[in-house]
């Protein structure tokens, strides 16, 4: 058994080592999809592995030279008429990403190409489908709606969400998955279900977004059941960049809980995603759980055959949280485990019975 770890490149070059550290420690990979011998590397290293590549829904970028793209239309593609433009007509280059261009998203013809240029792509490749990045909720990037084409955001959500079935259904078809980066679904109810139904769905910001601006409790519980699927939940948590961080134990014994070691996890500061973080608890298996998610005030805890998480959602100072830890557990370094922890506010332990 490895590691619950997912890797997510956005297209550093690859440093010495790190394709097979990621075969031993991680259950998934998203390289960009050019990466096709890394990809075919990954594969024959760890047949297990999901191995994805990058694909984004909502952009095209000026700067790639081709001939494989990070989205599903070119740059040059697009000059068929599938920028989006302002009321005044010109085109909308993403605020914050230089060479990011906005396109028609709602447009039935882009989605079709879309489709149809991924699709063939994929079929013969070593890649076991898509993540499809900027499934989007708002206006992230300086859209300024209302836009020539779209009244409000709404528009562009449900567009996305034609595009998500409509390429969902057809890399299904060649044998593929399509995982979307699923924006805000704690939002919209039934969200997360009908956009990961292809294969699995991505939250980028799993309990927080940032190392400091992390959710209260009701709004962290809200997104707990994308742990649990459907198909792969790959689940990333905010950090500072440093594996030592609290939150990277914080989301990972969350991750335990409420998915039962089911998808894979990442704990990354922001675009921070071609590093290959890992902490020792990445690599536990904590076996099959032995109870439900038993919780109390925002505080959570689960007993496995191999192990023990507990969980403090809380964000108020006072609301510290005592547990109980079953007795023959021990921590990290493998000391024994003491029979209660006091869990401070947005915090997280494990510990696993020795082998």
């Amino acid at each position: 058994m490895t590691g619950v770890g997912a890797w997510i490149r956005y297209g550093d070059p690859f440093l010495p080592g790190q394709l097979a550290f990621a075969a031993e420690h991680y259950r998934v990979a998203i390289l960009q999809p050019w990466e096709t011998a890394a990809a075919a590397e990954l594969k024959r290293l760890r047949p297990d592995m999901t191995v994805l590549c990058y694909k984004c829904l909502s952009s095209t970028r000026s700067y790639e030279p081709g001939p494989v793209y990070s989205s599903g239309v070119s740059y040059a593609e697009a000059d068929d008429g599938w920028f989006a433009t302002r009321l005044d007509g010109t085109r909308i280059e993403w605020e914050r990403y230089s060479g990011h261009w906005q396109m028609q998203v709602w447009d039935p013809a882009y989605q079709r190409r879309w489709v149809d240029n991924v699709v063939e792509e994929l079929r013969d490749s070593p890649f076991d489908g898509v993540m499809a990045d900027n499934d989007v909720f708002d206006d992230y990037y300086g859209l300024g709606l209302p836009i020539d084409g779209a009244a409000e955001m709404a528009e562009l959500r449900t567009a996305l969400g034609d595009l998500v079935n409509a390429a969902g259904t057809a890399l299904n078809g060649v044998g593929k998955i399509l995982v979307p980066n699923i924006a805000e679904s704690r939002r919209e109810a039934g969200r997360w279900e009908s956009h990961a139904a292809f294969g699995g769905g991505f939250e980028e910001v799993w309990l927080g977004y940032s190392p400091v601006h992390l959710f209260d409790p009701v709004t962290a519980e809200a997104q707990l059941s994308q742990a649990a699927g459907p198909g792969l939940s790959i689940l990333r948590v905010p950090t500072d960049g440093d594996d030592r961080h609290p939150n990277f134990a914080y989301g990972l014994s969350a991750f335990w809980i409420f998915g039962a070691g089911r998808g894979a996890y990442s704990a990354t500061a922001h675009d921070d995603y071609s590093r290959t973080q890992y902490a020792p608890e990445l690599d536990w298996q904590l076996g099959d759980p032995t109870s439900d998610p038993v919780g109390k005030n925002h505080s959570w805890w689960r007993e496995f055959e191999d192990g023990f998480a507990a969980v403090n959602f809380n964000s108020d100072g006072r609301r510290r949280r005592k547990v109980k830890v079953p007795a023959g557990m021990v921590d990290a370094e493998g000391s024994p485990a003491p029979s209660t922890v006091v869990l401070p506010p947005r915090t997280g332990v494990m510990f696993r019975r020795p082998a």
